[in-house]
């Protein structure tokens, strides 16, 4: 095997799943992964220590940039609520549910979308919402939740991060003025975040495909991004969309497979699985053992 960064996986944990230490002690487990919009019982504190108590490095996920319904709508509605005030020329689109719904947007009044037609259920607080147009602009970087979150985890001496939707140095910059000893992966999720880690070489990265598939302007560029972020950072983790269809049954696709040993081929030898494979002990279990498997043979033609 060629040299580099020692092949494995970094795995989400839902805070209080009595299964954390069982997945911390996978072998082919490299460190866990917080995402900061799971609710917790207690204090941040308390959940950050426990969560490192189990001897895998912690990696506190800020929401950043990342778009996400703010209040609840009910249909029919045509109006939504987003996290943060935007600009973005219209007519748009609007994607949800991963890529599954399309609407389209007739205006933004700061922080609501004004929609033709809103989807047919019910959305929710904390669903994420994708406007892949080129001229977006979402104010500000850090949500009030991030910095609670960054000062919980200095307070216990925490100091790792992923950073949601980088687009320029100022957003990593946001998180060591408040840590300054923060050390801060950034996630490639956009047309602007591409463009980011092109023209900053060595920044340590992580290309999430969960939202840089749905922020391409075509789905096959995506193929290309990956081959750019891993150029610009040859350390980068392959995030999302690894395995998904593993929360539902006991084994990979052969597209899946095949996935994998593409990442692999481009020189990735970190990944991430989604959110949803990792809610329950056994699709998590099961998902990085064929990853384990299908990585380590890969990586051992290179």
């Amino acid at each position: 095997m060629s040299r580099g960064p020692r092949a494995g996986a970094v795995v989400t944990v839902p805070p209080h799943a009595a299964f954390v230490g069982e997945v911390a002690r996978h072998p082919f487990v490299r460190g866990l992964r917080l995402n900061t919009v799971m609710p917790i019982k207690g204090s941040k504190e308390e959940t950050l220590e426990r969560l490192a108590s189990h001897g895998q490095p912690l990696w506190i996920d800020l929401k950043g940039r990342q778009l996400r319904v703010a209040e609840a709508a009910v249909p029919p509605f045509t109006a939504v609520r987003l996290s943060h005030r935007i600009k973005v020329p219209t007519p748009t689109t609007a994607v949800f549910a991963g890529g599954a719904e399309r609407v389209e947007v007739l205006a933004v009044e700061g922080d609501r979308l004004i929609l033709a037609d809103g989807p047919r259920r019910v959305l929710g607080p904390g669903e994420s919402v994708n406007l892949p147009h080129p001229e977006l602009e979402v104010e500000g970087v850090l949500t009030a939740e991030d910095e609670a979150w960054i000062r919980a985890a200095r307070r216990v001496g925490q100091h790792d991060y992923l950073l949601s939707f980088v687009e320029q140095a100022a957003d990593l910059e946001a998180v060591r003025a408040l840590d300054p000893q923060a050390r801060v992966r950034a996630k490639v999720e956009s047309r602007k975040g591409l463009a980011f880690a092109k023209a900053h070489p060595g920044t340590p990265l992580m290309a999430a495909r969960g939202d840089l598939y749905l922020e391409v302007e075509h789905p096959h560029e995506v193929l290309d991004a990956m081959r750019a972020v891993i150029a610009a950072d040859p350390g980068a983790v392959a995030a999302s969309r690894i395995f998904d269809s593993m929360a539902w049954q006991g084994e990979p696709t052969c597209a899946e497979l095949s996935d994998v040993a593409f990442l692999c081929h481009l020189g990735y030898r970190r990944f991430m699985l989604g959110d949803e494979v990792c809610l329950r002990r056994e699709s998590v279990l099961e998902a990085l053992n064929a990853l384990e498997a299908t990585a380590l043979s890969e990586l051992a033609l290179r």
